[in-house]
């Protein structure tokens, strides 16, 4: 059995760039926080609880003179103002392109324009990049939505990082509809969209796929959802021990990819399962 691991598959740089921060910050000791997981795996979020990095979700639950470190999504702009005023040693690990999107908001509302944002409304990143705006703001998840906001004279649009071209596209063509300036932002990281083609293209190429990546990240969803659209025999893990050998019964070809948020170690563990299943299969 032939098992093909995609050329992109797991920490994006902002993820990269995130859990170095946070488990530099680890190593220093002292009492260390997060606000909210790191990233959107409970394996690496669990590894910095055994460091002695505890995850909150208010500034008020850590204690005064501690570290806490801003997770890859970024936190409210309330929240960051919280922590400065309680003197806390801040570690920022907001993914730049996150970081970016949010000035991109505070930088249209200061100028007088009505923001939308191309996103998920519950998910942490858009609550962070709502937060930086100071006028009107909204929160669409299609064209459709659009078409239900008020008139506005100007609009300027930013996307979370996560979204696909196509799905800014067919809302930046719906508020083009409705008149008015219109300013776009396109803060999509690139790493997304590299993914989710890879991903595709594999899915076409192997008769099962496995998607390596937290069940609360986004992304791995996403890379889940468009594989099973190809390939219906599809599998969305965390861990190699959720892997049921009977998944590879008549498998010539296993595809394996991973979520932005999935480290390198366990992305190992699952291709080494998927090994040693074939293994015990010959023998």
């Amino acid at each position: 059995m032939e098992v093909i691991l995609a050329k992109h598959a797991g920490f994006c740089f902002g993820v990269k760039r995130a859990t170095h921060l946070a488990f530099d910050a680890a190593d220093k000791g002292g009492d260390t926080y997060t606000l909210g997981p790191i990233i959107h795996s409970p394996q690496v979020v669990q590894r910095l609880e055994e460091m002695g990095v505890k995850s909150v979700e208010d500034v008020a639950e850590i204690k005064n003179g501690s570290t806490v470190i801003i997770r890859s999504h970024g936190v409210a702009a309330e929240e960051l103002e919280a922590a400065v005023r309680a003197d806390l040693a801040i570690v920022d690990a907001t993914c730049p392109f996150v970081k970016k999107a949010q000035e991109h908001v505070a930088t249209l509302s200061r100028e007088g324009y009505d923001v939308v944002v191309v996103g998920d409304a519950v998910h942490p990143e858009v609550q962070g990049i709502v937060s930086y705006a100071t006028g009107r703001v909204y929160v669409v998840s299609s064209g459709k939505d659009v078409e239900r906001l008020p008139r506005m004279a100007k609009m300027g649009v930013v996307a979370q990082t996560t979204q696909s071209f196509e799905h800014l596209n067919e809302v930046v063509a719906a508020c083009l509809a409705r008149g008015g300036e219109t300013r776009v932002y396109n803060t999509i990281c690139d790493a997304t969209a590299v993914r989710q083609e890879e991903t595709k293209k594999l899915a076409g190429e192997v008769d099962c796929m496995i998607v390596i990546g937290g069940f609360n990240s986004a992304n791995t969803r996403r890379l889940a959802q468009i594989c099973r659209e190809l390939l219906p025999r599809t599998h969305h893990i965390e861990t190699a021990g959720q892997i049921d050998p009977a998944w590879f019964d008549g498998v010539q070809r296993v595809g394996v990819t991973a979520g932005a948020s999935t480290p390198k170690w366990l992305i190992d563990e699952v291709t080494e399962r998927i090994s040693a299943i074939d293994r015990d299969k010959i023998g």
